[in-house]
């Protein structure tokens, strides 16, 4: 072959040569790490959590009145506080105008002893008549009676006047109130209800006599209670409807403090139940993702009531099918998926 010919092919045969070589690698498919557990058949009720608050029943409290206009000292058991009877709840002491008064009060006391007493003495002279000294004695009567009327000496301190909880205290040291005004008042001890807002659709299904599971908002264990009465009456500031129970002695709860409760409003059903945290939603269709093989596919449910850390499926699941708990937030369909072996398996 002609060596000029070769020399003008040679390019040819280098760009064939190149587009011949080793083909680009595919980039890997991306790979999540996930969680998953299995759907299982259960039992669920159609229960409904709801929240509230201990609160006095209805004429088992007392009030704790100002005898007279003054100025809050202390208070030695702010609201919530367990007291017995005849404890130190607020100390008063009077006000200028009360202090006043009750320097007035004094001396018109002592100005009608006095006319009493000259009485006394002018009718043993024969001088007025027993009428003038009945009048004197009076005037002593009503002086006396303004006296006490002023309430307070220089200062009060008001006592419990039952054993029971410090509710509705809202005055502070430094404070003047008027004569007349409800400081506080005692909730008898025992004497408690728990109180719960409830959707109002839901009321009509309650009565009394109905169990309830209430605990303190901070955790503690599930007591069993019954439900003693049903207002359907909308409250305006919650929309809510209200439920009261019976609040069981050893709980020992003072009032005012936050429960939360489940109400079971429905017959109890078998179903398909998976843990609460495999349900997702996007714009308000819910849906979770089933593996299978090492791939996640996204899959609609229809969710049901939920129970505790579980939620009952309606549709969409069968019993078994492994559904994603942790990780699904960053999940696409068809996405290939591995689940890490549990702590101390043997690999």
């Amino acid at each position: 072959m002609d060596p000029m010919k070769t020399l003008a092919f040679l390019p040819l045969f280098l760009l064939a040569a190149c587009g011949g070589g080793a083909e680009e690698e595919k980039a890997p498919e991306p790979t999540a790490q996930v969680r998953t557990a299995p759907a299982e058949l259960g039992s669920s009720t159609d229960a409904v959590s709801v929240y509230g608050a201990t609160e006095a029943t209805p004429g088992s409290t007392r009030a704790i009145i100002a005898p007279a206009e003054a100025i809050v000292v202390s208070v030695s058991a702010p609201t919530g506080t367990a007291v017995g009877h005849g404890a130190v709840v607020i100390t008063l002491r009077a006000s200028p105008a009360t202090q006043a008064a009750i320097a007035k009060a004094a001396a018109d006391a002592g100005q009608a002893q006095a006319a009493y007493q000259r009485a006394l003495r002018l009718r043993k002279d024969g001088l007025v008549s027993d009428a003038d000294v009945e009048t004197a004695r009076a005037a002593v009567a009503s002086a006396n009676a303004a006296r006490m009327g002023t309430g307070m000496g220089g200062s009060v301190a008001l006592r419990a006047p039952v054993a029971g909880t410090v509710q509705n205290l809202t005055v502070k040291p430094g404070d003047q109130v008027a004569a007349g005004t409800s400081l506080a008042t005692i909730g008898t001890l025992g004497d408690l209800r728990a109180k719960f807002g409830v959707d109002p659709a839901l009321a009509p299904r309650l009565h009394p006599g109905l169990p309830i599971k209430m605990s303190t908002i901070n955790g503690g264990a599930e007591t069993d209670a019954t439900i003693i009465g049903v207002d359907p009456q909308v409250d305006p500031t919650t929309r809510l409807a209200s439920v009261y129970a019976a609040v069981p002695a050893g709980m020992r709860l003072g009032a005012g403090e936050p429960l939360r409760a489940s109400l079971q409003v429905g017959a109890t059903a078998t179903g398909i139940t998976i843990p609460y945290a495999a349900l997702l939603d996007n714009g308000g269709k819910s849906y979770v993702f089933v593996v299978k093989g090492g791939v996640a596919k996204e899959r609609e449910v229809s969710p049901g009531n939920s129970m505790g850390d579980r939620i009952q499926i309606l549709k969409g699941l069968q019993p078994g099918e492994r559904v994603v708990i942790e990780g699904g937030t960053a999940l696409e369909d068809d996405m290939k998926v591995v689940e890490p072996a549990p702590a101390g398996a043997k690999k």
